[in-house]
């Protein structure tokens, strides 16, 4: 889409916290006024409905469009915003009590191109593995993903990540 439809997206987004919990529908109303003017059935509008009904609580309802948008091609017209939508779906799905798909759906991702999205990557895969009972594979990845930003101790923290999966590290 263009540059101008993507600013207004941009900007609409930035007033979520304007809308309470009850006029969470007129979000979604701003967001479905900017998606018609899409072509039917664009994997950006299908995703950015699909963010607008997670963001305002409604997993159940974003679960299906994440997995529309994804199927009719979100990662080929924006890599970016089908990454996201793996990461938002992944969460939804533990949301919804189905946190094994979410494993299956973000595991990949960790061997994938690194961007600025990695971090909440292994964050959502944590909370998902820590939903099946796999605690100490989330902290692994929770504990990896935080090494890097320390100001001391990145080597050790690092290790020890690695540790809690890798007992022979």
């Amino acid at each position: 889409m263009n540059y101008d439809w993507e600013k207004r997206v941009v900007a609409a987004w930035a007033t979520l916290d304007d809308y309470p919990e009850e006029r969470a529908a007129d979000f979604r109303a701003v967001i479905d006024a900017l998606v018609a003017e899409l072509p039917d059935g664009s994997p950006l509008g299908l995703f950015e409905q699909a963010s607008a009904w997670d963001s305002t609580g409604h997993s159940d309802k974003a679960v299906p469009l994440y997995r529309e948008a994804l199927a009719r091609g979100l990662s080929r017209e924006s890599g970016y915003k089908g990454r996201r939508a793996k990461i938002q779906l992944s969460s939804s799905l533990r949301n919804t009590g189905q946190a094994e798909e979410g494993v299956k759906l973000l595991t990949p991702e960790l061997d994938g191109p690194s961007d600025e999205l990695d971090d909440a990557v292994r964050a959502t895969l944590a909370l998902c593995l820590s939903s099946l009972g796999r605690d100490r594979e989330g902290l692994s990845l929770v504990l990896g993903a935080l090494a890097p930003h320390l100001p001391r101790y990145q080597r050790s923290m690092a290790r020890y990540a690695r540790a809690l999966v890798d007992p022979e590290d």
